[in-house]
């Protein structure tokens, strides 16, 4: 069945644009309350959003929904999507809701729904609401006293915040560290730097100062380049860039050099390793990630499982075959023990405490392996399957053979905008240019 809403992460688009609309979001909740509605107790749902100024319209137009089907709705306000996954469970809720479109530009917008026990809802439920969505929605209205109540939760953020600060190890703090915080102008603008102030360290933050337009523009992990300049400026430790939503991070060196989640990733792997916590005999992560992070794990003894892109995808191959560290190269890092999404702020706790206890620079903590030469381009295409057209195929086919077994090419749609993105890597630079370029071309003959 052809998913018509859902994309990789919930349901996204232009606000107020041919998809993400009031009269959508009010059928969501309808249809997502209807799907979660159970037992004989009073039914509950919690949303957070993040700062975009529509996230007024589709925060009031999915409470209408919920409370029709006779749900109560918890409104949390801005907070990241991984305290939404959290509190969903903390809060005994019976349903999750994030209002987001992540890394994407203020116009854009999106709805990410959680399971009563955090996690993302599966492709088969997506479905299911998809086809109430669709349906005659008026024979699930509640009636009377069933009709659900909107409540303003203003303890969520405390919660959150206590919560991230206990997954520091106990004989850790962060005092003599001088960090640069990059929240976005997102989600996570009041939280994330006072969680790291209480833990002890120096903060400067940049990107919290939302204006409902503003959000990830020239600041947080799609723009490293804000925060790499204010870590050489005042001397820092270390810089975190979190993206709007907060559920990925990337790290700026002393030197103001970007780390990726590649190496992120390869720094926990080693320090759990070394702590025996690491579960799985490896991690996850996303046929993105650098064919370098693969080398690196097979010398230390640990395997490197592939998923396609997601974070989704990462972690159900975590929970399937029981590992608990994964994530993207773009900065989602899902630590298992501790949250049920990737978490920008918990993941880079989790680096502050190894830098805290190497007491050496940052660059070197995070300098875990050679990368092998990576190039990836993005192809906008305005309709069709240019995948499908045999002249791309052929072009695909052709670079795999001359990058052979010891070089990857990865073309694929993305799952959140019009592009396609093309990703080759080998040993040899020269080639992988040569590639990706034939390949590109192809796609925009016909795209």
């Amino acid at each position: 069945m052809v998913r018509k809403y859902f994309g990789t992460d919930g349901i996204r688009g232009l606000a107020n644009g041919d998809k993400l609309t009031p009269e959508l979001a009010l059928k969501v909740g309808m249809a997502a309350g209807t799907k979660f509605v159970r037992g004989d107790h009073r039914n509950r749902v919690v949303i957070g959003k993040d700062t975009r100024r529509s996230g007024y319209m589709i925060e009031q137009a999915l409470t209408a929904g919920f409370t029709a089907v006779g749900m109560d709705v918890y409104l949390l306000g801005p907070m990241p999507t991984p305290a939404v996954a959290m509190l969903t469970r903390s809060l005994r809720a019976d349903l999750g809701v994030m209002i987001s479109a992540s890394h994407n530009p203020y116009e854009d917008n999106g709805i990410k729904l959680f399971r009563p026990d955090g996690y993302k809802l599966s492709d088969e439920i997506e479905l299911e609401i998809e086809g109430l969505i669709d349906s005659d929605m008026s024979r699930h209205l509640a009636k009377g006293k069933e009709i659900g109540r909107a409540h303003r939760d203003e303890e969520a953020r405390t919660r959150y915040i206590e919560y991230a600060k206990r997954t520091l190890p106990r004989n850790i703090d962060l005092a003599g560290l001088r960090v640069v915080l990059d929240c976005a102008n997102g989600a996570a603008y009041k939280v994330a730097p006072i969680a790291l102030w209480e833990l002890g360290a120096e903060v400067f933050t940049i990107g919290a100062e939302p204006d409902g337009f503003n959000i990830n523009h020239k600041v947080g992990s799609t723009a490293p380049e804000a925060v790499a300049a204010k870590v050489k400026e005042v001397r820092a430790d270390i810089g975190i860039a979190l993206d709007g939503d907060a559920d990925r991070v990337i790290i700026i060196d002393e030197k103001g050099h970007v780390v990726d989640g590649d190496q992120f990733m390869a720094v926990i792997a080693e320090s759990w390793m070394e702590r025996q916590m690491l579960q799985g005999g490896g991690i996850v992560a996303t046929i993105m990630s650098n064919l370098g992070l693969e080398r690196h794990l097979t010398k230390l003894g640990l395997t490197l499982e592939r998923t396609q892109v997601g974070d989704r995808y990462v972690l159900e191959a975590m929970r399937d075959k029981g590992f608990n560290v994964g994530g993207e190269q773009s900065g989602h890092i899902i630590l298992s023990d501790f949250t049920t999404t990737g978490d920008g702020l918990v993941a880079a706790l989790q680096l502050l405490a190894v830098l805290k206890q190497k007491n050496v620079p940052i660059s070197e903590i995070c300098s875990r392996f050679e990368k092998v030469p990576q190039l990836l381009r993005s192809v906008k295409f305005k309709s069709g399957k240019p995948l499908e057209h045999k002249q791309v195929m052929q072009a695909i086919a052709d670079g795999q053979a001359m990058l052979g077994n010891g070089g990857r090419l990865v073309v694929r749609a993305s799952g959140t905008e019009p592009v396609i993105r093309v990703m080759g890597e080998a040993d040899d630079a020269v080639l992988v240019e040569t590639v990706v370029s034939q390949v590109e071309a192809a796609i925009k003959q016909v795209a």
